[in-house]
């Protein structure tokens, strides 16, 4: 049977991952400027809403960059 350590290691960090990510989608309705950053755009009518987070996208990849 192989060693399966490095498999391990992968479940392992693609777990911790989600949990980060999981995370921060709960806590993002706390953080103030998520989705209200300039350049978000937000359409309104007849009860659809349409949300595109350009601004938000953008700083965040910059974050996860660095």
């Amino acid at each position: 049977m192989e060693d399966l350590t490095p498999v391990g290691r992968t479940l392992l960090v693609t777990g911790l991952i989600v949990a980060a990510v999981g995370l921060l989608l709960v806590l993002a309705p706390r953080i103030p400027f998520i989705g209200r950053l300039p350049g978000d755009i937000r359409f309104e009518r007849d009860g659809v809403v349409v949300f595109i987070p350009l601004g938000t996208m953008l700083v965040v990849s910059v974050i996860l960059t660095l």
